[in-house]
């Protein structure tokens, strides 16, 4: 079977899962149902790129396109689009912007390439009179959600310059959340937090880190390190609860010099 008859008959199964003979539960969904599914199947495959897992890579790239077929079943049900103009719409967008692939205007590095990528999706918009920002879904994480609003806000030289800057800026936050804690607000706390995690965002974009991943990283760090912790506890028939401060600090510093990596396999779907 070809690619091309592939996804038709992949189509298909949607239609008829959604037919009058089809799956009650796939039946039941709306666009508002599927939305807690599109993002738990998107990081589940994010979690499979980061364990360099092929074969869950695989699936769970299947599992996010099932999410795609689904979403673009219940429009055509409504009569707003099909699968087929899904398709014909991306096959459009990476032609158009790839003006140096496709268009005669060669770009020198993948920096350049992004650029021209930007600039077509800028002159998409130009007769469009909403805010810059207004491209940016609510619905992304919020480290997510700052790293793009500030960027394209940037876009138009509404930014810092330097690094140096961010520094001092962060610094002025660390003393503007210093001075709310004092205060025993916890509104005002929550708020100074809030601008000193959006300086930290623009730092990481300054310094070409994207905050998301790094922070992911940092999380699968102190998992890794704290497991350390609970399996050297365990072989001396103690638990983390059972055992003082100073020497989980002292574990945890041994599970940092040697490099601990996961002393566990990772969950696997149904989290087992």
């Amino acid at each position: 079977m070809d690619d091309g008859r592939r996804w038709v008959r992949l189509v298909e199964l949607m239609v008829h899962l959604r037919g009058a003979e089809g799956c009650p539960w796939d039946k039941k969904q709306t666009l508002d149902s599927l939305r807690r599914y599109i993002l738990e199947e998107a990081y589940e495959l994010v979690d499979a790129i980061e364990h360099d897992a092929p074969e869950a890579m695989k699936e769970e790239a299947g599992d996010l396109l099932l999410e795609v077929l689904f979403v673009s079943q219940i429009c055509a049900e409504r009569g707003l689009f099909t699968a087929e103009e899904v398709l014909k719409e991306l096959e459009n967008k990476i032609i158009r912007r790839h003006p140096h692939v496709f268009g005669g205007r060669p770009a020198g590095d993948a920096k350049e390439a992004l650029a021209r990528w930007e600039e077509m999706k800028d002159s998409e918009k130009e007769s469009d009179p909403v805010s810059l920002l207004a491209e940016v879904p609510r619905a992304l994480p919020a480290l997510v959600r700052a790293s793009k609003l500030s960027a394209r806000a940037a876009r138009v030289g509404f930014d810092w310059t330097t690094v140096e800057q961010l520094i001092d800026k962060l610094q002025e936050e660390l003393g503007e959340l210093e001075a709310a804690r004092r205060s025993g607000g916890q509104e005002a706390l929550s708020e100074e937090l809030g601008d000193l995690l959006f300086v930290v965002v623009n730092l990481a974009r300054h310094l070409d880190v994207d905050p998301e991943l790094a922070l992911r990283s940092a999380n699968r760090k102190f998992e890794d390190r704290f497991r350390y912790i609970e399996h050297r506890l365990a072989a001396q028939g103690r638990s983390p609860s059972q055992s003082s401060l100073e020497e989980m600090e002292r574990l945890w510093e041994e599970a940092k010099h040697e490099g601990q990596g996961p002393v566990e396999t990772p969950p696997t779907r149904d989290g087992s």
